[in-house]
């Protein structure tokens, strides 16, 4: 009888054990996570940051943004595995995969609140245990769009007021001969951010094929600082240009509402 009893007290021993090493993985990596608050000095719209993290270790580096503002992140480092991305408020869908862009991303925030900027080591390279060190810029600026007028409801489950379609081309194609997928994000009367994602693709879907015009004032740019961006309205309707190659056609109700 004691013997069986041993032999089950030892069968129970070894799952629990199993058990442990399983979960193992996940309390490390939870234990080697940091966060750091980053705030910017006086009159200053950036901060730089270094640091170094090693095998599963990421540090996630907050800051408070409004829509409408632009944040701009360069992340410089001696790994070639090391990125970052950024994540929206309340949200582990990234608005920004570093590794997609060359660690080099600038955009417009579509909600107010927290962001978070996370540094990581790509997994084949944390497995290995390898280390990077990194110099980290982030910046906002911008004043935002201002508050959206009362009962303009968001799209559920996106940032956006309002999503559609506008007549859009690219390159040497017929002017309006396509149609591109477009979110909206209205603040102030008159101002908005109309995201526009390229022929094919979808606004919500599709984060990485996404240009950005900002309708402030009656102007129109883009939080692109390499972007260059031409505007003529006529009547209820904006024909814009970017760098002279994608071409649009939006409707003053996108950024007004109705």
């Amino acid at each position: 009888m004691d013997g069986i009893k041993f032999v089950k007290a030892l069968r129970m021993f070894i799952v629990l054990v199993m058990v442990a090493l399983s979960l193992q993985p996940e309390i490390l990596m939870a234990e080697e996570s940091r966060q750091q608050r980053v705030s910017f000095k006086a009159g200053a719209s950036s901060a730089t940051l270094k640091g170094s993290i090693k095998g599963y270790q990421t540090v996630d580096y907050v800051l408070g943004g409004k829509a409408g503002q632009t944040m701009r992140v360069t992340l410089k480092t001696n790994s070639g595995a090391n990125y970052f991305n950024v994540l929206p408020p309340g949200s582990e869908a990234a608005i920004a995969i570093g590794s997609n862009l060359g660690n080099e991303w600038s955009g417009s925030l579509p909600v107010d609140g927290d962001y978070t900027v996370r540094v990581y080591l790509m997994r084949s390279a944390a497995r290995r245990n390898e280390k990077a060190s990194y110099t980290l810029t982030v910046g906002i600026t911008g004043t935002g769009l201002g508050t959206a007028r009362h009962g303009d409801a968001k799209v559920a489950g996106t940032p956006y007021h309002a999503t559609g379609m506008v007549p859009c081309s690219v390159g040497t194609d017929p002017k309006s001969s396509a149609q591109c997928s477009f979110g909206v994000i209205r603040g102030a009367a008159g101002n908005a951010d109309v995201h526009l994602a390229d022929p094919g693709f979808d606004v919500v879907l599709h984060k990485d094929h996404l240009r950005v015009l900002r309708f402030v004032g009656g102007k129109v740019t883009s939080p692109d600082p390499k972007a260059r961006v031409t505007a003529e309205k006529k009547g209820d309707e904006w024909s814009i240009a970017i760098d002279d190659f994608y071409f649009y056609s939006i409707p003053e109700a996108v950024i007004v509402g109705g």
